[in-house]
Parts: structure tokens; C-alpha cells; sequence
């Protein structure tokens, strides 16, 4: 269960935000709003809410999970594949030490995006991606080993994170996007697929019983409902899909 995020608020400077979505710009007015939405669901799901100030010199920063991955033990802070983000770090392992008593830190010439991390129960799916490398999959391998963890690789193609196309929704169960429909480490578990024309859906986020998937995608939301999954809320993040970011991209969760 978690007890606490952690998010940053939308800076002005997001329509500077690194996209290939093809989308138009963001709305800066409409980012505040859903991000606030966005916040009142994590709250409504039980969680405390540190809500960090906006950062204009890093218009990709409201993607807040790309840059620390946080386990019930221990906190990696990371280096993120996008050189224009890395100083994003700055100033993240103060707020963190309040929470942990043990970070580490990835170190160069690795990158690694947590977007391209995925728990799953004592499992962690390491994606390698644009974003995150061979060197930096590497490190965290080393470092979730010494905790006891489990890791698989997953070679990526196609997708910006792991998590942009397959998201676990515990129970042994793997909510699936159409590019990774196929791949061998779904085999242990149940799959729930994801169509093609609603693909961004393929990224949600499960938070103390309650499953939140993006507004807007309603056959997901049936085959999430009728795998058994009675407890599920929508919010709208449509401007932060033009810049590629989906749900789990905006908060941390421990």
C-alpha cells in the first residue's frame, strides 16, 4: 500500500516539452487543471501529497517519476536519457532524505529513465529504451540485487518507457499495450490487452485498490471491469499526452 507522492506542478514553460506525439501544444491553463484534478485523485485514494514548485528551466519536469524510483527500502535517483532533463535531479535527493535513510545514485556514462522501471511484487522489469541504456539498466540490476530484488530486461521498441506500454495492476496481472501484446515476461501473468486505437490507455496506475486510467478510453475500461476490477477512477491528462506523458509519469508512489 502507498502512503505518500510526490509530484511537481506544470511550469509555464511545458509547451517547450520535449514531444513526438504530433498533437498540437499544450494548454497551460488546461495542464494546471488537470494536474490539480490529478492530485485531488491520488488524495482521494489515501495518499499525502508533497507538491513540488514548478521548475520553468525544465519544461518536462511535471514527468516527475522519471527522475527517482522509489521502493519501500530505498530511493534511486537517476540519469535521465534526455541530456535537456538531467538537471532535473537538482535539489531531489534533499526532499527525499526525509523519506529514506539509503539513496544511490546512477552514474554516468549510464541513463536511466524510471519510466522504464516497473515493479511487480518482488520483480523489477527494466526497459531499455531511447531513454535508458545497457549501463544504466546495469547499475540498477546491481543495486536491486543487493536488495533482494528479481530484474528482467525488456528490449523496446517503439515506445518511449516500458511503462508507456504495459502497466502491472497487481493480482498477477499485466495491462497491455498492442506493442508488447507478444513479449516472453508476460508469460507468468494474466494479460488484459489494450487496442490499438487506445493505446495511451495502456498507461495507468494502480493506488491502494483503486486502478486510475487516462478519461477517454472506454473499451479498457470494460476489459478492466470485467477482469474482476471493481474499483476504478478516470482522470483527464490529454495535454500531457502531447507530450508523451501518460499517468504514471506525473507522480511518485511509495
Amino acid at each position: 500500500m502507498f502512503t505518500h507522492a510526490l509530484v511537481r506542478k506544470p511550469c509555464k514553460n511545458i509547451v517547450e516539452g520535449i514531444t513526438s506525439a504530433k498533437l498540437g501544444e499544450p494548454d497551460y491553463q488546461k495542464a494546471l487543471v488537470q494536474h490539480a484534478s490529478y492530485v485531488q485523485t491520488l488524495m482521494e485514494c489515501g495518499l499525502e501529497v508533497m507538491q513540488l514548485e514548478a521548475s520553468e528551466e525544465y519544461p518536462d519536469s511535471v514527468f516527475i517519476e522519471d527522475i527517482a524510483l522509489l521502493t519501500p527500502e530505498f530511493a534511486v535517483i537517476t540519469r535521465p536519457g534526455a541530456p535537456s532533463r538531467r538537471g532535473e535531479t537538482e535539489g531531489i535527493k534533499e526532499v527525499l532524505w526525509e523519506f529514506y535513510d539509503e539513496i544511490v545514485e546512477i552514474q554516468p556514462p549510464g541513463t536511466l529513465d524510471a519510466g522504464d522501471v516497473m515493479m511487480a511484487g518482488n520483480r523489477f522489469f527494466i526497459g531499455l529504451s531511447g531513454r535508458t541504456n545497457e549501463e544504466g539498466a546495469r547499475q540498477l540490476e546491481a543495486i536491486l540485487h543487493k536488495f533482494g530484488f528479481a530484474t528482467i530486461l525488456v528490449e523496446l521498441e517503439n515506445l518511449l518507457h516500458l511503462k508507456t506500454g504495459v502497466s502491472y495492476l497487481e493480482h498477477d496481472t499485466m495491462l497491455v499495450g498492442p506493442e508488447l501484446k507478444d513479449a516472453d515476461f508476460l508469460e507468468d501473468y494474466r494479460t488484459i490487452e489494450v487496442a490499438l486505437e487506445e493505446s495511451y490507455a495502456a498507461n495507468c496506475i494502480w493506488v491502494n485498490t483503486t486502478i486510475i486510467i487516462p478519461k477517454g478510453y472506454p473499451t479498457t475500461l470494460k476489459k478492466i471491469e470485467d477482469a474482476g476490477y471493481d474499483r476504478i477512477v478516470t482522470t483527464d491528462t490529454s495535454e500531457f499526452r502531447k507530450l508523451d506523458g501518460g499517468l504514471s509519469c506525473l507522480s511518485l508512489r511509495f
